[in-house]
């Protein structure tokens, strides 16, 4: 985070005329370094930084880099990491940083603009059945869309023996925007899905007879959970779970209640944090706190009966990520706070709760210009950032 300061300093002063002797350039930078930061390594070097947040001293190291925009990860019950990169690859990382080959078998995806190989997580049972569920935009005839696959890790681990699509987003659609999506398995073993609206296709957010901009929950094979509330509702499809939704890219379980949460983008503002329940209307695209890009309004306001409020939102927007609830023992000040990446804010957002209140919030990395798209907390107690870029990487903070 400091060295990019540097950088930036370094680059608009090399620019001036001024500055134009290399010498002079030179001298500049490494007064910059030492008055700001003290003696700092050469970025190549990959050294670790520390910084003093609110509540903890924190250390932030890379352990693996070379990825292609990385989406999300997973850690295998041995503490290695298993890791989605949006062109279509999922690969392991060892504890020791060292990044496997692509994993064989994985399905085709439609990997432009926002497309392409999206969540995963591991099978409650995996140590027994060695099954990881995956989200991903799915080529289609027509189209594609946003589709869940049911895959098992061979015992080589060089690849995926199986793997079998268990729900598909309808309608097919052309688009390359607002796939969603996360996955959560609660506590009942079925499969919360968040989907996205697609975009041009917002309107559809309430049409409770489709699953565009929906959260959806399924069982393991692709069936309905028999407490769903599509079951007992006149019109609407059984697989849905709530609806007018946006494009949600965070969610998690809450570790005590066992309630899902999620993090999802809006517009210009109104990106949201919502307790999604059985049956309920989020809104989207009929109430936001968010404008539409040209600035126009969406909507009839931000409120209407019949319609829930978010827990919490962000205006301007940060464009929300991956998240995570805080359970560990490394970072005592922060147990059963919430986590939650941000794309175009570039940051890290500390969220304390005062039970299902959203109290107050610390932004960490500001200043790091770095794309947090995933957020997860390791089996040490540690927590996991999954950098979005062409050369994307897995940062741990300690």
């Amino acid at each position: 985070m400091q060295w990019n300061l540097v950088q930036g300093s370094y680059r608009a002063l090399a620019t001036r005329p001024n500055f134009h002797c290399l010498k002079s350039i030179h001298l500049y930078l490494a007064v910059l370094v030492a008055f700001c930061f003290g003696a700092y390594p050469a970025p190549a070097q990959q050294a670790a930084v520390s910084f003093q947040t609110e509540k903890s001293s924190v250390t932030v190291e890379r352990v693996v880099g070379g990825l292609v925009n990385p989406w999300a990860l997973a850690f295998l019950p041995d503490g290695r990491m298993i890791v989605t990169e949006r062109p279509g690859r999922i690969r392991i990382v060892d504890k020791d940083g060292k990044l496997s080959a692509p994993l064989t078998g994985v399905p085709s995806v439609s990997a432009r603009n926002q497309g392409g190989l999206l969540d995963i997580v591991l099978d409650p049972q995996f140590s027994e059945n060695r099954f990881v569920y995956i989200t991903f935009a799915e080529p289609r005839s027509g189209g594609n869309g946003t589709s869940v696959a049911k895959l098992r890790l061979s015992a080589a681990e060089t690849g995926f023996e199986q793997a079998e699509v268990i729900f598909r987003q309808q309608p097919t659609y052309q688009g390359g925007y607002h796939f969603g999506s996360r996955l959560v398995v609660d506590r009942a073993g079925a499969i919360f899905v968040a989907l996205g609206d697609r975009f041009d296709l917002k309107e559809q957010a309430q049409n409770r007879t489709n699953t565009i901009g929906k959260i959806v929950r399924i069982l393991p094979d692709g069936s309905i959970p028999s407490d769903n509330p599509g079951l007992k509702r006149e019109g609407w499809l059984t697989s849905i779970w709530s609806i007018g939704h946006r494009n949600i890219q965070g969610a998690a379980l809450h570790p005590v209640t066992g309630k899902f949460w999620t993090a999802e983008h809006g517009a210009r503002g109104g990106d949201e944090i919502n307790i999604p329940e059985a049956g309920k209307n989020y809104g989207w695209p009929v109430i936001t706190y968010g404008k539409d890009y040209s600035g126009a309004k969406i909507g009839e306001g931000s409120q209407k009966p019949g319609m829930e409020q978010p827990v919490f939102y962000w205006d301007p927007s940060i464009a929300p990520s991956g998240m995570a609830f805080y359970t560990g023992n490394r970072f005592p000040g922060w147990k059963g706070d919430l986590f939650v990446g941000a794309l175009a804010g570039q940051l890290l957002s500390r969220l304390t709760l005062d039970g299902e209140k959203i109290v107050s919030e610390e932004r960490l990395f500001v200043g790091m210009n770095k794309r947090i798209r995933d957020v997860r907390q390791g089996p040490d107690g540690y927590l996991y950032l999954v950098i979005d870029a062409a050369d994307g990487e897995i940062l741990r903070l300690k």
